[in-house]
């Protein structure tokens, strides 16, 4: 009898995260290999990868863990976080996240893995979130026209300063911030100015703007300090000076307070954490960024706009497309490609549940509750410095500041320490009347009598001028009225979400982003209340879980890289991107080089380098690829040595956008140092090269990872990205800090570190745990093995489609790196049909298009990861090439030239329905193109989008 037990190890193997991770098993991996002609998956690496760069060197890595030990050693870790109330205010507040938000949005995987929607007709569902949230920020802030998020307040900052550069007539070069802006906004926009030769100039907006002349103005309000400032003249002085006006303000005390575009701004900006967004120890949340409707043109972001389809129905896209970075190359404005597209839905769902009277409860009690703790405090004997506040008060203490703030910290509250003698507290929507008693205990002296609480509450007085309180409605829009039942907001979110296509529902095989499982497991940290409820900017003693997480995932990132160390900080690739370009900037600077500003970047380099080089000051200089899509070694050596003397840096993407892993790499290192540049590797491709290759040991000085790529943090629809730079030894004093907490980069000061790039001190730091997690859970041999699996994922696909679309890049052996390029350039000719009809049709198959026409026009850049199992590739493929049998129909004059399944694409339900039918194709055609279609059939709920009528009569509200 035949022993049918399976061996112990082997079932052990089945259930561990590499198993669970990478789609295909083992025998169906080895199909694959077979196809291919090779044994094995380590085969591919002297078939796919030049030999010069394959790292013999084993990885530190421990072994791989379970998931049930990640999620103990996490709890561990989180254990070690100290859990206090902070009242430290600086634009970061405690908050209630609805328990059916948290659910329905930021624990399902219909939300958090969707994609950016560039593809409109099956992004529906969140576009309609984002509308909503753009609705509430233009409500809130009275502007024309508000973005679909930023990055964080202070980065918004910096995209005002800079659109107010190119908008202002004004001939100066300085820029005017209010010296009471949050710290870390002005470190922000010091960082920002200096490559571009703008002066920021401090002062006090009410007393010394007159005097100056300067291109633009930045003034918060409320101020950091709590204080709220009439700025009605303020607008017309900014504008008398050809300068623009910028406000940044508390999306919550807009609620109550006169609106920012009553004071004539030209943009606004802030944060919408505290709509029910942990703090998360910094980030991610979402920045807004609002303007007049003059100045749509030159914002930074994704705006949403009301577009139409061809059935003439109201549809949803991003607008103004041709704005974005990687069109417009060095030519942007803006370098910003990730927003945080899931932090504002969740915030924009935070306020459809409340609706206007929600929020007006929640902003009147926190205020409140602030006035009666500011009159408490006069009354035990200590004098509260603001006038007129929301939230925040400032308090002059008669001896040492500190001494209250450490008793507060003994009761499990942090203060914010301003001087020795001054403390500032800022209320929020989770604060009590126990609280406030408290606060009184903790400053009350020995023997003093606390106050009492509801006489004074009996006896308040406003403290905010008539002049400065809002008087118009907002929220006004039936979304902000229909969903306050738990049971209707639930159908609702349900409804959004089935109208998109995410990871949830089907392969996305994006090229160039890397739509790679995003695990359960290592997502279930960013939940729980002691990683997301810390503020950033308490005593790092309180924090030392994270500091913990840091650690290990910088050790981690260096042993993957071979670089010396990590800056966390940058919150975004584009934000990683900038900081390397302006780590090397700072080093040729230090060696007395700062002539050297020439920056080259191949045509093979990803989309946003040209835009960052150009904002961080650098000169660009293009360096032309062969018809193989690499870089043109006689073309660089030319160049090179022509701007010799005045090299700083190149910018390599690898391997290259063009999916090929370039076999020159090594030699062009080689003549970057030799000329005394430096070699920056945007590593948005790095899966394609963990555990294979280390970029700090095959030239590379500097390179950023995209976390939410390469190592599974969720795309959120466009956002939250991490984008951490590494660097090599020579480099390391030059990394980020930050002004308000110490010891985020040991080896920097003030004056070797580049400065500040991003709000928070460790960036979008509650996210960190999910790479963490990745990586443990993956260990050495299943990081190689998932690197290698989505190369031969993508060799497959190209392998299948290769008799039916030409592939347009290939490497060594005619083999391409994790993506393959298709060009469909030809049919335009032979069919009419455009590689857009093609991306269209797909959704008719079920399928999310992969990334259309970048790099190259007309082409389909196709990234399978190793997600997806070998029948999903075969799937997808089926579609691909049963869609240019509908191409050859017409190409063959079977089907019609101008009324086929193509242009048509894609069929809605409604069409199914319609009475007539009046298509030379039959409907089985249309909307069940194979079987698969049967059982789990995906219906877009809008047919093809008019993009231009979208752009020529731009809306961004709610309809």
């Amino acid at each position: 009898m035949t022993n049918t037990k399976t061996p112990l190890s082997e079932l052990e193997m089945r259930g561990n995260f590499v198993h669970r991770h990478i789609g295909s098993n083992d025998r169906q991996i080895q199909e694959t290999l077979n196809e291919l002609g090779l044994q094995s998956l380590e085969d591919i690496i002297p078939t796919a990868f030049p030999d010069n760069i394959v790292d013999q060197d084993p990885l530190m890595l421990v072994d791989a863990i379970s998931e049930r030990a990640a999620i103990v050693y996490l709890r561990k870790i989180r254990a070690r976080n100290k859990t206090f109330t902070s009242l430290i205010g600086m634009g970061y507040y405690d908050t209630v996240m609805p328990a059916v938000i948290k659910r329905n949005v930021l624990e399902n995987p219909s939300w958090y893995t969707a994609y950016t929607p560039y593809q409109a007709e099956v992004s529906q569902g969140r576009l309609e979130a984002l509308i909503n949230f753009q609705q509430l920020i233009i409500d809130l802030t009275a502007m024309d026209i508000a973005n679909a998020s930023l990055l964080d307040e202070a980065t918004a900052a910096a995209e005002a300063m800079n659109m107010s550069r190119r908008l202002s007539k004004s001939d100066s070069n300085n820029y005017f911030v209010d010296k009471h802006c949050h710290p870390q906004t002005i470190a922000v926009l010091q960082t920002h100015a200096k490559p571009l030769d703008l002066k920021i100039v401090l002062g006090d907006p009410l007393e010394d703007f007159a005097q100056q002349q300067c291109f633009g103005i930045l003034v918060q309000y409320p101020d950091t300090f709590g204080e709220i400032k009439d700025f009605h003249q303020l607008g017309k002085l900014a504008h008398e000076k050809s300068a623009l006006l910028t406000i940044a303000t508390d999306l919550l005390s807009l609620v109550l307070l006169k609106a920012p575009a009553e004071f004539d701004a030209d943009i606004v900006i802030g944060n919408a954490q505290r709509f029910g967004v942990p703090m998360g120890y910094g980030g991610p949340h979402a920045a807004f960024f609002a303007c007049k409707d003059s100045h749509k043109r030159s914002m930074p972001g994704r705006i949403i706009g009301v577009s139409r389809d061809s059935h003439g129905n109201i549809a949803y896209r991003m607008s103004l497309q041709t704005r974005e970075q990687h069109i417009r190359r060095e030519k942007a404005t803006s370098n910003i490609c990730t927003a945080q597209v899931l932090l504002a839905v969740l915030s924009g769902f935070y306020a459809v549940y409340h609706g206007e009277y929600g929020l007006k409860m929640i902003a009147q009690r926190v205020h409140r509750y602030s006035q009666i703790l500011a009159q408490g405090i006069e009354q035990l004997g200590y004098q509260v410095i603001n006038t007129s506040y929301f939230d925040t008060i400032i308090i002059q203490t008669p001896y040492k500041a500190h001494r209250i703030a450490a008793r507060a910290e003994e009761a499990k509250i942090n203060l914010r320490i301003i001087d020795n003698n001054t403390l500032g507290i800022s209320l929020d929507q989770s604060s009590s009347r126990k609280l406030i008693r408290q606060l009184w205990k903790i400053f009350a002296l020995p023997g003093k009598k606390l106050p009492d609480l509801i006489e004074i509450d009996k006896n308040i007085d406003e403290c905010i001028p008539d002049s400065l309180l809002r008087t118009d409605s907002i929220l006004q829009h039936p979304v902000f009225h229909l969903y306050h039942s738990e049971t209707e907001m639930m159908r609702y979110m349900r409804l959004l979400a089935a109208k998109d296509i995410a990871l949830d529902r089907s392969m996305i095989p994006l090229g160039s982003c890397t739509m790679k499982l995003n695990s359960a497991t290592s997502l279930q940290a960013i939940s729980q209340y002691e990683f997301n409820s810390l503020h950033p900017f308490i005593p790092t003693y309180q924090a030392q879980g994270y500091q913990q997480l840091f650690e290990e995932l910088e050790n981690m990132l260096c042993d993957l890289t071979g670089f010396a160390a990590f800056s966390l900080q940058p919150n975004a690739g584009s934000q990683g991107e900038y900081s390397g370009l302006l780590v090397i900037q700072k080093y040729h600077q230090s060696r007395g080089e700062s002539q050297r500003n020439i920056c080259l970047i191949p045509e093979s380099a990803h989309g946003t380098n040209p835009a960052s080089a150009a904002l961080a000051g650098y000169t660009i200089v293009n360096i032309p690829c062969d018809k193989q899509g690499n870089i043109s070694l006689e073309q660089l050596k030319e160049i090179v040595t022509e701007h010799s003397s005045s090299l700083a840096a190149i910018m390599i993407t690898y391997p290259s956008t063009h999916g090929v892993f370039e076999e020159s790499f090594c030699q062009i290192c080689q003549i970057i140092h030799q000329h005394g540049g430096q070699v920056y590797l945007d590593g948005a491709n790095f899966n394609a090269l963990v555990g294979v290759t280390r970029p700090g040991k095959i030239g590379a000085d500097v390179a950023h990872l995209n976390l939410h790529k390469t190592f599974s943090i969720p795309h959120g629809g466009g956002g939250p990205g991490v984008g951490p730079i590494g660097v090599g030894e020579h480099l390391i004093e030059y990394l980020p800090v930050h002004p308000v907490v110490s010891g985020v980069n040991p080896a920097a000061n003030g004056e070797t570190s580049i400065g500040t790039i991003s709000a928070a001190p460790w960036g979008s730091a509650n996210i960190l745990s999910i790479p963490w997690a990745y990586i443990a859970m993956m260990g050495a041999a299943g990081l190689k093995k998932s690197t290698l699996t989505a190369i031969l994922n993508a060799n497959y696909i190209a392998m299948k489609l290769a008799p039916h679309y030409p592939i347009l890049y290939k490497g060594k052996n005619g083999w391409i790196a994790h993506e393959c390029i298709i060009d469909c350039s030809t049919f335009k000719k032979t069919s009419g049909i455009t590689v857009n009809d093609i991306a269209k049709r797909l959704i008719d198959y079920g399928y999310h298009a992969p990334t259309v026409s970048f790099p190259v026009h007309e082409t389909l850049m196709i990234e399978p990861t190793e997600s997806e199992n070998k029948p999903e590739l075969d799937k997808f493929c089926a579609a691909l090439i049963s869609i240019r049998k509908e191409i050859a129909a017409i190409e063959n004059g079977v089907a019609d030239k101008q009324d086929n399944l193509l242009i048509n694409a894609p069929h809605t339900q409604l069409s199914l329905i319609a009475d007539e039918w009046p298509h030379p194709y039959s409907k089985q055609q249309a909307f069940f193109p194979d079987n698969s279609q049967y059982e789990n059939k995906y219906w877009p709920p809008v047919g093809r989008i008019d993009e231009t009528y979208g752009d020529r009569h731009l809306k961004c509200t709610c309809l």
